[in-house]
């Protein structure tokens, strides 16, 4: 029996700023930020959007009334959450129309949880064939003015995991882990995301060798040149791939020359849309698998992948699958494209004023979003969910 990924969608939020342009304005380095992170553009999230509205936003379009009835498992993954008790998978069920008989619960490992969720979900559908799993890996950052407004971003993907697996087709056996404990990025606080870049870059390609290494002994394959069409790794920002997989490559004993050909050839397809939203966190894996399949002109049906997933913390997982038999015309039709263009272009100083009014915002008690003009612009009268206000710690939402 297979199980896996049998539909997907991709909620980039409704705002960007271009990555050049916040770059610029801080006095960087172009030339670095064009080679090094690969970057063209970062989702900007306002404050009538919360990691509920990214949630909830990426699941329109995706379910229809029997799908929602045969979904008994919701599992929202997230490191932006709203409460410490209350998981956002709660709004997510309420406001994504699920039936009653439904587990939800919200988990948080970094960027690893949706992957994680993932593979919680292939082993309730193996299990029980007849029913079927939702998982939404939503996340923003936090407000990041000076530093690292190049390294930001946010979106959420859904992914409806089945018995009928026409995106991705996954063995949960054919996969390898590793994990360690360390402190490379962090959020101690809800205002606060705390990050030392040196050791993140070295705790991620630590967990690549060993979910790689661990991978190789559980499966056997070994010949990572010739047993993947295709590589998807984490992309906490684009130009991590391309470090990703030349430390990798360098390691098996490719050459220069080599490498590059490869990453042109097996990795950069991916990129397609993590190019224009900046970090994706959870949902890395999943934004750079629909830029595979929207890109790859020769890939196919049968044809295998590796994905890498990494959670600072830390966590990494090397996994593969299979490319499911309608994968590439599904997520044609999304037209995520057309999605990525629909949004409102920010300026700088736009995109200033609206982080300064979320950051004054996190942990407020009572407050109502202003529908400034980005709203009109941008979310009036489209049918996205948004946050309506906030009273006493209560969120309400609703339709724009």
């Amino acid at each position: 029996m297979d199980v896996g990924i049998e539909k997907m969608q991709l909620y980039a939020g409704r705002l960007w700023a271009d990555v050049l342009e916040l770059a610029r304005a801080r006095g960087k380095d172009l030339d670095f930020v064009e080679r090094e992170i690969m970057a063209l553009g970062r989702s900007v999230v306002p404050e009538y959007e919360d990691t509920v509205t990214l949630a909830v936003n990426a699941t329109r379009g995706l379910l229809d009334d029997g799908e929602r009835d045969s979904i008994d498992l919701l599992i929202v993954a997230t490191e932006s959450g709203l409460d410490f008790g209350k998981p956002v998978s709660t709004w997510v069920h309420r406001h994504a129309g699920l039936g009653p008989n439904c587990r939800n619960v919200e988990i948080k490992h970094g960027c690893y949880s949706g992957v994680g969720a993932l593979q919680l979900a292939l082993a309730r559908v193996a299990a029980h064939p007849e029913r079927k799993a939702l998982i939404v890996a939503a996340d923003l950052t936090r407000p990041t003015l000076e530093d690292f407004d190049f390294l930001g971003g946010g979106c959420a993907v859904a992914l409806v995991v089945g018995a009928d697996p026409q995106i991705l087709v996954l063995d949960p056996e054919r996969s390898g882990y590793w994990t360690h404990e360390v402190a490379d990025v962090f959020r101690p606080t809800a205002r606060a995301e705390i990050g030392d870049n040196e050791t993140s870059l070295f705790a991620y390609l630590d967990a690549l060798d060993g979910a790689f290494d661990h991978y190789v002994a559980r499966t056997g394959t070994a010949d990572y040149h010739a047993s993947f069409k295709a590589h998807v790794y984490h992309a906490p920002f684009p130009g991590m791939t391309l470090r990703a997989h030349r430390s990798l490559m360098t390691r098996l004993g490719a050459a220069r020359a080599e490498i590059e050909r490869s990453f042109r050839e097996k990795v950069e397809p991916g990129l397609r849309f993590a190019r224009h939203l900046g970090s994706a966190y959870g949902a890395s894996n999943f934004v750079c698998l629909l830029g595979l399949l929207a890109s790859a002109a020769d890939l196919g049906p049968g044809d295998r992948v590796s994905l890498f997933a990494y959670g600072s913390g830390c966590q990494g997982e090397f996994y593969d699958g299979t490319i499911g038999p309608a994968a590439r015309g599904l997520v044609a039709r999304l037209e995520l494209d057309r999605h990525l263009e629909s949004r409102v272009r920010v300026s700088f100083d736009q995109y200033v004023a609206t982080e300064r009014v979320r950051e004054a915002r996190i942990d407020a008690s009572d407050y109502q979003p202003v529908r400034d003009a980005l709203y009109e612009a941008a979310y009036a009268g489209q049918g996205w969910l948004v946050l309506e206000a906030v009273e006493g710690y209560r969120r309400t939402y609703g339709r724009s």
